[in-house]
């Protein structure tokens, strides 16, 4: 969420409170925090959500859980990753920093 005065006001913030909301905010100045999270709505949006209706809630929840866990996560190249897909980077880094940590412990 961005700092704007309507998400900082007392008022706002006592509803989130009293529902037992967290409050997430950018830190003060920094317009870039949210910006991956933003990417990615505007994304599911443009390739899902607003290509396509449905008749119930949930029908929409299995849409967009079968978006991201067969094709966002798994398939869909990222800039931001290399040209990658979540799923693959992330086995990528994990095996890097395997390695890193034998040859660490190993010579110590």
């Amino acid at each position: 969420m961005d700092r704007g005065s309507q998400y900082c006001s007392h008022d706002y913030q006592k509803i989130l409170r009293q529902r037992s909301f967290k409050v997430s905010m950018s830190g003060k100045g920094n317009c870039y925090d949210n910006a991956a999270v933003e990417t990615f709505f505007k994304t599911i949006k443009a390739e899902l959500i607003w290509r396509r209706s449905w008749e119930t809630r949930r029908q929409a929840e299995m849409a967009i859980f079968e978006y991201i866990n067969g094709f966002y996560n798994p398939r869909r190249r990222h800039s931001a990753l290399g040209w990658k897909s979540p799923v693959p980077f992330e086995r990528k880094v994990a095996y890097s920093n395997e390695r890193w940590l034998k040859r660490a412990l190993g010579a110590a």
